[in-house]
């Protein structure tokens, strides 16, 4: 019998069903990513007298806890992350998994490493103990977070109970107009969608304008399919993912290589596969967007005014406005373009990999920081690679800080913090009171938002900027 069309989630989930009981699956886990915020899983396999099952699937790297001020521990301003760093180098020791220490050139942010490092592969279930685990999907793999409790049992069998999500298709079709990046991309489907439009969904995203992207700009996208409600977020592997992936460290090689290709091409989804829900932007309207609120779904076009709570659809929505505003210290009606800001960040795992740094760089060396301003790259070998290029020469010009890799300010940890009322332009990818420090207020965008902005002490249109205007 012809099996019926299936979409690039069925394939993957069926490659690694195991069984499927009372509405649940029980999943294979062809890769397990883990950070210093694994230690939990690692102390109930001791609890329990178990070994790691896959010590060869496992790979973790020190990010969240991490300092940038420096790569040394005596740099951790708090004493739990400090062990959760501690702990993993022990766990590392004791179970013999791939671990990129603090020490290592290929230390980084857990979802800049994989790829980077060439584990993240097409056609993979891959899991992490972080929820923007959906990052990994650009590649075409089936990425997304699990909780403590689902860490330990990954590391004990190398299996995963999920139920089975339904496949939403974002198509975004169109050329990008000058100064839209992957990140305004990704912040316009959440508002047009909202923080909650894909729940119980994995998406992939489709269309002329996904296709067009390289594969550093589909993580961005993928990375913010959480923000969406999104389970995961997926890209189908094209030839643009096969040569990113060529000759990287932890690829297939050779004969391997070769019959992985066979098997990425037949992964797509095919032609009449069915997807329960289907969405479609035109990226030639977009403009470069930057969040007013206290969720991603508060996005708007540079160009654009505050939103007034009279406008809203419900008489919640409206209140959750009014709250919003009060938070962020912003009025209906005001001018984006008008809005101060206090200090910029430029990482995270959603925006800090080479290509962002570049695009950010090219802003910078137009003018000097007019408010603090930091840089995190993503790993240590996008600092090493940036380095090389001299941009970290060009961030210290313009009066940015040049910092080692690590989450960082997008989690408001080890000092690296938004202070109480001050306002950030961040490229990170959460806007929660708090997010980055308590009662901080942030506005997410692009890197060349940011780098803009920081060179304006405002919100800026980086399209001035992309003019010749200084």
């Amino acid at each position: 019998m012809e099996m019926a069309p299936r979409t690039l989630l069925q394939k993957i989930w069926d490659d690694h069903q195991i069984l499927e009981e009372d509405g649940q699956s029980l999943l294979m886990v062809g890769c397990h990513l883990g950070h210093d915020g694994s230690y939990y899983g690692f102390s109930v396999l001791e609890e329990r007298g178990l070994k790691l099952r896959r010590p060869d699937q496992f790979f973790a790297t020190p990010d969240h806890g991490v300092p940038t001020r420096s790569r040394s521990l005596d740099d951790v301003t708090d004493a739990a992350q400090r062990r959760g760093v501690e702990t993993l180098e022990r766990n590392h020791a004791r179970h013999g998994f791939t671990h990129f220490g603090l020490g290592d050139v290929r230390q980084g942010i857990v979802h800049v490493v994989g790829p980077e490092q060439g584990i993240t592969q097409p056609g993979l279930l891959l899991v992490c103990g972080d929820s923007h685990t959906s990052t990994h999907g650009a590649l075409g793999a089936l990425a997304f977070g699990i909780g403590a409790s689902d860490v330990a049992h990954v590391l004990a069998t190398q299996t995963v109970w999920r139920k089975r999500p339904k496949a939403m298709r974002i198509t975004v079709d169109g050329t990008r107009p000058a100064g839209v990046t992957a990140k305004d991309v990704i912040l316009a489907i959440i508002a047009r969608i909202g923080a909650n439009g894909a729940a119980q969904h994995v998406i992939e995203y489709a269309g002329s304008t996904i296709r067009a992207m390289s594969v550093e700009e589909r993580l961005t996208v993928c990375n913010m399919s959480i923000e969406a409600g999104g389970r995961a977020g997926m890209v189908a592997p094209d030839d643009t993912t096969i040569e990113y992936l060529r000759g990287r460290p932890f690829a297939p090689q050779g004969a391997d290589w070769d019959a992985a290709v066979a098997h990425w091409r037949n992964l797509p989804s095919d032609p009449d596969a069915v997807f329960d829900t289907e969405v479609e932007l035109d990226a030639t309207a977009m403009e470069p967007m930057v969040t007013w609120g206290n969720s991603p779904e508060n996005a708007v076009p540079v160009s654009a005014r505050i939103p007034s709570p009279q406008d809203a659809a419900s008489t919640v929505q409206r209140d959750t406005m009014r709250e919003a505003l009060d938070y962020m210290g912003l009025a209906a009606g005001q001018a984006v373009r008008d809005i101060a800001i206090d200090q910029v960040f430029i990482g995270s795992c959603t925006n800090a990999r080479l290509s962002d740094l570049r695009e950010a760089a090219a802003i910078a060396r137009q003018g000097r920081a007019m408010v603090p301003a930091m840089v995190s790259p993503g790993s240590s070998m996008v600092k090493q690679q940036a380095e090389a290029e001299g941009l970290d020469r060009i961030f210290r010009e313009a009066g940015f800080e040049w910092r080692e890799s690590g989450c960082s300010m997008c989690v408001g940890m080890n000092g690296d913090l938004v202070a109480a009322g001050k306002r950030c332009a961040s490229t990170s990818n959460r806007n929660f009171r708090g997010r980055q420090g308590k009662d901080s207020r942030t506005h997410l965008m692009s890197p060349a938002m940011a780098a803009a902005a920081a060179l304006r002490g405002r919100i800026t249109d980086v399209r001035e900027f992309a003019q010749g205007a200084a």
